[in-house]
C-alpha cells in the first residue's frame, strides 16, 4: 500500500508568531504519528514573514525527541547554499538524538538575488549549476565512500555513529529526476508547485532507477500533494482559497511580509476565476490544490499514484487553521486506512 507522510511549512499565524508555529508544527507532528503517517519533514525557506522553518534540522531535531515512531526529515536541504561537509555533520549529529528515523531530502532554490548572495557558501565565482556534485559529495560523507585515493577520505565524521539518514533528492521541474535515479536513492517531485511535470518526472526517474548503496534497491518515488480533505467538496474547496491567495500574492509581495490568509481574507483578495479554479481532476488536467471530502481525495490520489507510480504521497495542506489541517489529516489517513493499518502494526508487535 501507498505510504502517505506530510511536509510542513510551519505557518506563522496572522495574530501570533514563531514561538507559536513551533507549538503548532509539534502538535501537528504528534497527531499525524497518532494517525498513522510515515514521514513529517520541514520546509527550507529564507526571509519569508509568514514561516517559522528556516533551519528545519533545528526542528528535526526537537521533534524527533518529542516523537517516538514517525520519520523526520527536511523538505529540503538548500544544497546549493551549503558545504556538503556541513551537511552531512548536521546529519550524523541528528543521528545521535533519535538513530534511525531521520530523512535529508537534498534540492536547490534561489531565495532573491539578495538572500543568495547573503547565503552562498563563498562568494568566488564557481558553475553555474553544481548541484549532481554537492549531492555526491554530501552523499560520500554519509556513507563514508570516497574512494582511498581522494584527500576527503581521510576525513572522519563521528566513527562511533553507525545509523544513517535516508537520502532523497527533491525537486520540481525534473531536472533532477535521473540525478536521483543514478544514485539510487529516493526522489520526490513537487506536484503542487507543477502538477503538469509530475507525471512525466516520475516517471523518467523509476525508468532509469539504478540500484545502487547510497538508498534502497527499489525506486522510492515520492509526490507532493497540496490536499484539503473536509466533510463536503464544498467545504474542502474553500479551504484552499488560503493557499491560493498566497501564492497569488507572489511577485507583488514582500516574501517578508507575507502572510497566509484566513478563508475570509483570502476570498476577498481573490478573483472569482481564482477561488473557483478546479481542485480536482478536470479533462486529465491536475488541479493546484486538490481539495474533496475523503471519497473524492481517495480516488483522485489514486488516480495521480496510477499515472505516476508513485510509491509515497507527501500531503502539503498551507492553511492558518491549525485544527481545520489536523482534521484534514485525519480524513485523508481514515480514507486510505492508515489507522487500521497502524493498529494491526501494533497489535502484531505485542
Amino acid at each position: 500500500m501507498v505510504k502517505l507522510s506530510i511536509v510542513d511549512q510551519v505557518t506563522v499565524p496572522a495574530d501570533g508568531n514563531a514561538f507559536d508555529a513551533f507549538d503548532d508544527a509539534l502538535i501537528t507532528t504528534k497527531h499525524a504519528e497518532a494517525q498513522g503517517f510515515h514521514r513529517m519533514w520541514f520546509a527550507e525557506h529564507h526571509a519569508i514573514g509568514s514561516v517559522a522553518s528556516h533551519a528545519p534540522e533545528i526542528l528535526m531535531a526537537v521533534i524527533a525527541r518529542e516523537t517516538e515512531r514517525i520519520r523526520i526529515g527536511s523538505g529540503a536541504i538548500l544544497l546549493n547554499h551549503y558545504s556538503p561537509l556541513k551537511v552531512a555533520e548536521l546529519f550524523y549529529q541528528l543521528e545521535v538524538v533519535a538513530p534511525g528515523r531521520f530523512d535529508i531530502g537534498l534540492g536547490r532554490a534561489t531565495t532573491g538575488p539578495l538572500v543568495d548572495v547573503a547565503l552562498k557558501r563563498d562568494r568566488e565565482s564557481r558553475p553555474a549549476d553544481d548541484f549532481g556534485q554537492q549531492v555526491q559529495e554530501a552523499l560520500a560523507f554519509l556513507r563514508r565512500d570516497f574512494p582511498a585515493d581522494h584527500p576527503f577520505s581521510q576525513i572522519q565524521l563521528m566513527p562511533t555513529v553507525t545509523p544513517r539518514p535516508d537520502a532523497w533528492i527533491l525537486g520540481s521541474s525534473g531536472s533532477s529526476a535521473n540525478l536521483a535515479a543514478a544514485l539510487g536513492i529516493g526522489y520526490s517531485f513537487a506536484g503542487f508547485i507543477n502538477p503538469p511535470g509530475a507525471v512525466r518526472a516520475l516517471r523518467s526517474y523509476r525508468r532509469a532507477f539504478t540500484p545502487t548503496q547510497y538508498g534502497e534497491q527499489v525506486p522510492q518515488a515520492m509526490l507532493g500533494v497540496s490536499v484539503f480533505a473536509a466533510d463536503t467538496d464544498a467545504e474542502a474547496h474553500k479551504m484552499t482559497w488560503p493557499t491560493r491567495a498566497v501564492y497569488a500574492s507572489l511577485g507583488r509581495t514582500n516574501p517578508g511580509q507575507i502572510v497566509v490568509p484566513s478563508i475570509e481574507e483570502a476570498s476577498r483578495t481573490l478573483t472569482d476565476s481564482q477561488k473557483d479554479a478546479p481542485s480536482r481532476i478536470v479533462d486529465g488536467i491536475w488541479p493546484q490544490q486538490l481539495a474533496g471530502r475523503p471519497e473524492t481525495i481517495r480516488s483522485q490520489l489514486t488516480q495521480m499514484i496510477e499515472q505516476t507510480g508513485a510509491t509515497e504521497i507527501m500531503v502539503q495542506s498551507i492553511n492558518p487553521d491549525q485544527e481545520a489541517r489536523r482534521y484534514s489529516h485525519a480524513l485523508i489517513a481514515e480514507a486510505f486506512g492508515l489507522r487500521t493499518n497502524e493498529h494491526k502494526t501494533a497489535m502484531g508487535a505485542v
